[in-house]
């Protein structure tokens, strides 16, 4: 309706914060009734179309202090200039940029949310979402490992852990000398997850692990041995209530007797630069001390970081989405098809004007959410996001695969070869 798409409009002017786009103001503006002043159109050049549309300006709700955007403009120039460019050729061989990975560590970004005294930059949830938007706008795949690494694996090890094991770990984790992540999924066990049939015995000081983890991103970074540390999630016989099994969380780490890749799993459809791996147990003896929380505690240290695994979700999409209207944006305005702009047709114009507001909607409650986000709540607190968490995770990734969608159905032919990104982009949902 005229009036969704004249707040399209104000939207992407505010945004932009003067600099408003050329390609997509015109696309914009062809709808009848709703006219926009064509001194806009010469503002910037198709090519930088939706460059600036996620740089907000300060007290936005997207960078809510300078800090962040200082973070957003430093991420942004390093997925550009780093990550874009060896996309391609690592998601085709299937093999994990670890040089790459550690510069993060170098920028203070694979720590994001951890302490300083633990080698962190003691950013907030926003800044988590900025990041993840930004890397898998350029690379998906990337940004996966990512997460797993700095969210399943580093941030909860810093709301989880002792001091002394965040001593032992976080340092290292947060340089890139260690690259982490999360054993929880099983064969038979994925969302289902207190169906895990791995097993955790006490024996004296020390604890025996059994069983398999399946889907393990990080799980392995050469093919050939598994990743250095992970939280392992494992069943305990008979320390629930009643006597009932209850479930625990351990650190084991690489090279620990009995713990073994069981495969790589290739092929995937998508994400295939972030490594995917079987892990198996096969009687693992490790400390008492590597028990991170309390027996039968495993459950709250999941649900209190699952809220913001579940954000940075849906920032990955929203970066992929909007990687999908540059390109759409980019595509259109220069291809031409019975002598006229491709951008020219309603068709075409409804796919970019639908994806933009998509995207906009996506962003806004992500961001929202992300700012009234406790990183260090309690699950049963009153500042708990477990409801807003499950619907931006919700909404924003099928958002980013309609709009992947349609940036095929712009491009035709070119939107299904690698060339042009977007059936990459697409294959990561």
């Amino acid at each position: 309706c005229r009036v969704c798409l004249l707040a399209q409009k104000l939207q992407l002017l505010n945004m932009l914060g003067g600099r408003a786009c050329s390609a997509l103001a015109r696309v914009l503006s062809r709808t009848p009734g709703i006219p926009v002043n064509s001194a806009l159109y010469r503002w910037c050049p198709p090519s930088a179309a939706v460059r600036y549309m996620s740089m907000g300006a300060a007290s936005s709700a997207f960078e809510p202090t300078d800090n962040h955007i200082e973070l957003r403009r430093m991420v942004r120039e390093f997925s550009e200039k780093e990550v874009d460019p060896q996309a391609v050729a690592f998601n085709r061989v299937e093999k994990f940029n670890q040089p790459l990975f550690v510069k993060l560590g170098e920028l203070g970004l694979l720590g994001v949310t951890v302490p300083e005294q633990y080698g962190g930059s003691a950013f907030d949830a926003t800044a988590a979402c900025i990041v993840h938007e930004e890397l898998s706008a350029a690379d998906p795949a990337f940004c996966l490992s990512y997460l797993a690494h700095t969210l399943l694996f580093v941030n909860n090890l810093a709301r989880n852990g002792t001091h002394q094991q965040k001593q032992r770990f976080l340092p290292d984790a947060c340089s890139g000398k260690l690259i982490g992540g999360m054993c929880m999924s099983e064969a038979s066990a994925g969302t289902d997850v207190l169906a895990m049939r791995t097993s955790a015995t006490r024996d004296g000081e020390h604890y025996t692990i059994n069983g398999t983890k399946m889907w393990i991103t990080n799980g392995t970074l050469d093919g050939e041995t598994t990743g250095d540390v992970f939280l392992v999630y494992a069943r305990q016989a008979g320390i629930g209530r009643g006597g009932a099994d209850g479930y625990s969380l351990f650190l084991v780490e690489k090279g620990t007797p009995g713990f073994t890749l069981g495969q790589q799993i290739k092929d995937k459809c998508g994400m295939r630069a972030s490594m995917t791996a079987e892990l198996v147990f096969d009687n693992v003896r490790i400390p008492a001390e590597n028990l991170v929380g309390s027996e039968g505690g495993a459950v709250g240290c999941m649900m209190r970081n699952l809220e913001i695994e579940r954000l940075c979700l849906a920032a990955m999409s929203c970066g992929i989405a909007r990687r999908c209207i540059e390109v759409m944006v980019e595509y259109s305005s220069q291809r031409e098809a019975f002598g006229k702009s491709l951008q020219d047709f309603g068709q075409i114009q409804r796919l970019i004007a639908d994806a933009f507001a998509q995207m906009s909607a996506g962003r806004a409650l992500l961001y929202e959410t992300a700012a009234h986000m406790d990183l260090d709540a309690e699950p049963s607190s009153s500042t708990h996001k477990r409801l807003e968490t499950d619907a931006v995770k919700l909404f924003c990734g099928k958002m980013a695969k309609d709009v992947a969608d349609g940036a095929i159905q712009t491009l035709g032919g070119y939107g299904y070869i690698a060339d042009y990104r977007v059936e990459r982009l697409w294959r990561g949902f």
